[in-house]
Parts: structure tokens; C-alpha cells; sequence
């Protein structure tokens, strides 16, 4: 399928937006009310500090909602005021977060739903209107929305749409993405779905191996089962990774896909010498800014002396993940959670390992007098990090 020409006749149709309809004002009233913070800005007032009593909070310099999900969010209540009689649905989450998903079901805009692992369409009429989220949805879920004759509205972030014009143009030369991700994130099944032949890889530990079968050969059978879940229909490791390009899922490690992407670039050049490295390998900086940003702003909030560190964000949101992973290897006792609801009490915490699994955590704020890190994913409203505030203020009053 030419996902470019398929993709430049869906934004000429005439049932496809994304530039909202003009109710941006009514729509920023309304999300400052749900989601804005007075304590918040206070706290950034005070140089991103502030005590009291006991507790000294130090808040990231960078955290929370990004401009590609505020103008995802702003979409998706625009839409429910310039259509509100008609269906509304969505493919997936709009973002990784549980109050904002919560607040799109109470305006009534419905998920596609899901049956044996695969969404049902069947339930969408011609017309409904279908949000895309800020995560993009696949070229084929397109497809289909676009052949129904329904209303899309796009919300999908600019800088995921950079990501699949990466990939379109590594196919367009017939090279590999390799792709730096996880592959049943929603951002990078639809990255996948623009790419040609595609392998994702979660981290350097998966790279160093495909590194390793570049150069020296290897286990045909052992590759395409390690990576059956995360490669093109088809894939041939003896012949596919000939010419790689590299792309990532715009919410991982900034220091990793760098990383990476210098792993292969160094690979290419030994396997077929530098003058021929053009020949065999692309890169493009398709990192998010703001990803880059809160992960910038976490490397400097853990150098200061921190008692315990406060991740907010939803336990599906990859970058939130990411900036627990800072806190981690940093040595600093830290607790992922997606709401306030998730502190039990002074002496429990239910909180997100890095493994994924829920833990309960005992005596997990200490007595005296303590300094507090908080930062949160690019999908928490601020008004969620002040729940989460305000609760260790009153639990150490």
C-alpha cells in the first residue's frame, strides 16, 4: 500500500479534520477549569520549590501535560461542542491518562471496542465522527474509518507524524526500520503500519543482539522467534538488515535511542567500511521535545539530595515509565502512581513497579523532615499533581 499517497487523499477528503473547528476559547476556559493548578503555579512561582512543615517539595522544571496532548485534549472537547447529538468514538486512550479517558466517557465519547484482541469497527456508522488520538492510529484503522464515510478528526501528535514520515522515507530507498519501542504501544503499531520491512527493538539489550547477527550471522530460527511479535510479515534477518534506517516511539529514553542508533551506525561501518556507511544506514532525529525535556528536567531534580521521589502518571504512559527509570538507577526510593487514590496512608503507597506489577509499598514516607522530588508524565494534568501534593502536605501536617 503507498501509506503516502493514501495518507495525502485522507487529509483532502472532506469528512477529515485537524485543526479543530474554531472553539478554542470556550474549549481553554473549559480545560483550565478541570485541569489547571493555583498550587502548581505557586510551586513554579517559588523556583519550583515550596515547604511546608515537615515537607519540602522540589518539582521538575519540566512535567506534565506536553503541547501535543493539551492540543489532543482541546480537540476531543472541541469535537464533542461541534458535534453534540451525533456518536462519537475513539480507536484508543486519547492519552495515558485515567481522569482525562474517565472525563471523555462522562461527555459520552465511546471506545471502539474490543473483541479477541481486535478492535470491532463494525459498531462505527457513516455518521459518526472518530477521534484519532495523539498517539496516531494505524494506516489500516484509517482505512477502514475513511471507506465507512465517517468524520475523522485527527488529534495525532506532529512529532509522532515526523516519526512516520521517517520510516516512509527508509521504505521509499528499501531500507529496514529498525524501530526503538515497544511493540504493542499504540504509538508504534502505527509506525509500524506506515513503515516496509520493520523490526522493533525495546532496548540496547535486543540491539546488541541484532548488532551481533549483522556482523557474525547467527540462529535464523532463534531470531524470527525472539522477535516474532516485533517484525514485518516475512522478515528475512540474512537479507533485511542489509540497509537499516533508524526511528523510535517518541516516548523512550532519549540517552538510549542514541545510543542505539550509534550501535548500528558503528555496526554498518565495520561490517561494510565508512565509505559504503551511506549505503547501508540512515538516521534522523525523531525525538519529542518534550519527552526530552522532563527527562532533561528529571536528570537534574535526582542531583539534589531527595528523600523519596513521586512519579505521576498513567501506568501505561511509556515516557512516565522512562522517568521512574531515571529515578531508579539513580539509587532514590521512588513511586510511580497514577492518582491520589493510590496513597493509602502515611504508612502505604500502591505503586507501579518497573517490571509493570502493582506492589504495595509500607512506610514509605518517613518521619522528620523530608524532601520531596515530584514530576509527572506528559499525560497528567496538573490539577493531578496537586491531589498528590496536597495529600503528603497532610499526611506529614
Amino acid at each position: 500500500m503507498d501509506t503516502k499517497a493514501f495518507k495525502r487523499s485522507l487529509q483532502h477528503s472532506d469528512n477529515y479534520n485537524r485543526k479543530g473547528f474554531g472553539h478554542q476559547a470556550e474549549v481553554t476556559t473549559q480545560l483550565q477549569s478541570e485541569y489547571h493548578s493555583s498550587l502548581i503555579q505557586e510551586i513554579r512561582d517559588r523556583n519550583y520549590s515550596l515547604q511546608r512543615g515537615d515537607v519540602t517539595i522540589r518539582l521538575a522544571q519540566a512535567f506534565g501535560f506536553c503541547w501535543g496532548v493539551e492540543r489532543a485534549v482541546a480537540m476531543a472537547y472541541e469535537t464533542r461542542q461541534h458535534f453534540p447529538t451525533e456518536r462519537i468514538w475513539i480507536t484508543n486512550e486519547i492519552i495515558h491518562n485515567p481522569s482525562v479517558n474517565q472525563r471523555m466517557q462522562e461527555m459520552e465519547v465511546k471506545f471502539i471496542p474490543v473483541e479477541t484482541g481486535k478492535k470491532d469497527f463494525s459498531v462505527v456508522d457513516n455518521n459518526d465522527v472518530v477521534i484519532l488520538p495523539a498517539f496516531g492510529a494505524s494506516v489500516q484503522e484509517m482505512q477502514i474509518l475513511h471507506d465507512k464515510g465517517c468524520k475523522i478528526v485527527d488529534t495525532t501528535c506532529p512529532w509522532v507524524s515526523k516519526v512516520w514520515n521517517t520510516v516512509e522515507k527508509h521504505k521509499k530507498i528499501d531500507y529496514t526500520s529498525i524501530i526503538h519501542g515497544k511493540y504493542k504501544h499504540e504509538e508504534t503499531v502505527a509506525t509500524s503500519s506506515f513503515a516496509g520491512k520493520y523490526l522493533i527493538v525495546l532496548n540496547l539489550k535486543e540491539a546488541q543482539y541484532v548488532a551481533d547477527y549483522i556482523l557474525n550471522g547467527g540462529n535464523r530460527e532463534e531470531f524470527l522467534q525472539k522477535f516474532a511479535k516485533a517484525c514485518s510479515a516475512g522478515f528475512d534477518p540474512d537479507q533485511d538488515l542489509e540497509r537499516v534506517g533508524i526511528a523510535n516511539q517518541t516516548t523512550m529514553l532519549k540517552g538510549e535511542t542514541e545510543q542505539l542508533g550509534k550501535l548500528f551506525e558503528r555496526t554498518m561501518m565495520q561490517k561494510y567500511g565508512p565509505d559504503q556507511l551511506n549505503e547501508h544506514f540512515q538516521s534522523f532525529n525523531t525525538i519529542c521535545d518534550a519527552t526530552q525535556e522532563r527527562q532533561d528536567a528529571m536528570l537534574e531534580l535526582v542531583q539534589h539530595e531527595l528523600d523519596l521521589m513521586v512519579v505521576i502518571g498513567g501506568f501505561n504512559s511509556s515516557n512516565t515509565t522512562q522517568l521512574q527509570q531515571i529515578a531508579f538507577e539513580k539509587g532514590i526510593p521512588s513511586y510511580h502512581i497514577d492518582s491520589v487514590e493510590r496513597i493509602k496512608s502515611g504508612d502505604a503507597i500502591q505503586h507501579r513497579q518497573l517490571n509493570g506489577e502493582l506492589a504495595i509499598a509500607e512506610n514509605w514516607l518517613p518521619a522528620g523532615k523530608i524532601v520531596v522530588g515530584v514530576t509527572s508524565g506528559a499525560s497528567t494534568p496538573d490539577k493531578v499533581v496537586e491531589d498528590v501534593i496536597e495529600k503528603i502536605f497532610s499526611l506529614k501536617a
